[in-house]
């Protein structure tokens, strides 16, 4: 008589025409890895990472063709308000998008996003002057919303046990973004003075030097966003006041045994969607955010800072490299973090947990920034070596502390909340980001 009550009781509640439920469904049914998943999430990610950092190697000299700076020493002052633009524009607009993608659903801020990069990073190649580049810039930052959602989407569309893997592809992609943004632009830009026998100077790349690089982050950006169309919708949108289907299912199997009635309807009432309640007073949610936002500090600096320093003549204290070559560096650095994120971080984050990894990532960090200043002092072969190795570990650190974070604040919160809840954490992000690269350039 149990057994036949048992099956009934364990069935999960699904609401026809809720794109959420649906998805929830299709989830039911799959068991092996969510290979075509991961792909679309990956490359929607990195769509948005791209245009971020890429114009960190060619900035100096964009700046210096601006002639905007009066002397050489200024032309950092001059890139940091470039480079900052774009996350004030982010700052301004994350939590907007983050209550769209919660009201509307994932996708429509996904293509808004990758959309916004074909246009407003295209302009930015295109820039004459410094006020050019600056607007275009910060127009990009505040159409591009896609990281906050991209995080709710990740946590959404995979069942529980790839939940780690999920968003470890979300911080993977975005650090690799971070790190082949520049590679292209190492090597993209200035096309004509590099590659004379394809690019002449009367051709539209002669003209417009640092057009190259922004031109093909924006027609892959192009392809993201047509294939985008194709996502599947993760949000519920069914009737919010109804429980939803997962907490049902959870509370009812509490109260399958008749003489756990009343403690399965107390979970009833305490599993009900928090929708209503202050994101700010979740200490858990908020305590995560704070931490992102102190690391994405360090983390944008370390970004700016590392290649504006790599081009930096010999006589200002820095490694006098060639674009092309701080894009070696920066490949390098993004294949090995490819490597670790999609092989090694699930596993340490089913042994450690997400709160371990954070806490060993930030001590090993400090020792390593610690080091750049003393590898600087070396030449030749043996500083090609050391500094490959510190900035492949520095990326691996770094994304993993992301990584940590991204899981604590999605268990924080319900799917109601996420968008919003990570549009919290993308304005608090944007603000220290678009401070770091200015203190960056001015210092």
């Amino acid at each position: 008589m149990e057994g036949e009550c048992e099956e009934p009781l364990l069935e999960k509640n699904y609401f026809e025409n809720c794109p959420g439920c649906k998805l929830d469904r299709l989830k039911e049914s799959r068991t092996g890895l969510p290979i075509r998943e991961l792909v679309s999430i990956w490359v929607v990610t990195l769509c948005t990472g791209l245009p971020i950092s890429s114009l960190f190697p060619f900035v100096y000299f964009m700046i210096r063709d601006f002639h905007i700076a009066k002397q050489e020493e200024d032309i950092g002052y001059y890139a940091g308000y470039v480079g900052s633009s774009f996350m004030l524009g982010r700052a301004l607009t994350s939590v907007f998008w983050g209550l769209v993608a919660d009201r509307y659903g994932r996708k429509p801020v996904i293509l808004i996003g990758t959309f916004a990069v074909v246009v407003f990073n295209t302009l930015f190649g295109l820039s004459v002057n410094f006020w050019m580049a600056v607007i275009t810039r910060f127009l990009l930052g505040s159409f591009n919303g896609l990281l906050g959602p991209m995080k709710a989407y990740a946590s959404e569309v995979f069942r529980e046990e790839h939940h780690a893997l999920g968003l470890s592809t979300i911080s993977t992609s975005w650090g690799i973004g971070l790190i082949i943004g520049p590679s292209l632009g190492g090597f993209l830009a200035q096309p004509a003075d590099k590659y004379p026998t394809i690019f002449s100077k009367d051709s539209l790349f002669g003209r417009f030097p640092y057009f190259l690089p922004c031109l093909s982050i924006s027609l892959f950006a192009l392809g993201v966003g047509i294939a985008s169309f194709w996502l599947p919708e993760s949000l519920h949108m069914h009737n919010e006041n109804q429980i939803s289907s997962n907490d049902s299912y959870d509370a009812v199997e509490t109260a399958s045994d008749g003489s756990k009635a009343n403690k399965g309807k107390s979970d009833i009432e305490g599993k009900k969607p928090t929708s209503k309640t202050s994101l700010l007073k979740n200490w858990p949610l908020m305590s995560s955010i704070i931490v992102y936002c102190v690391f994405s500090i360090q983390d944008m600096a370390f970004s700016e800072i590392f290649s504006l320093w790599a081009v930096s003549p010999r006589k200002l204290g820095g490694l006098s490299y060639t674009t092309a070559e701080v894009g070696e560096v920066l490949a390098i650095s993004g294949f090995s973090l490819l490597v670790f994120q999609l092989s090694l971080y699930p596993l340490m984050e089913r042994i450690f947990g997400p709160v371990i990894i954070c806490r060993i990532g930030g001590v090993f960090s400090i020792l390593l920034l610690s080091s750049f200043p003393f590898i600087g002092m070396l030449s030749g072969l043996s500083l090609n070596i050391l500094l490959n190795c510190a900035s492949i570990a520095r990326n691996v650190l770094g994304v993993s502390i992301v990584t940590g974070l991204f899981i604590l604040q999605n268990k924080s919160v319900d799917q109601h909340q996420r968008g919003a809840a990570n549009g919290i954490a993308m304005t608090g992000m944007s603000l220290c980001k678009g401070v770091a690269p200015a203190v960056a350039g001015a210092v």
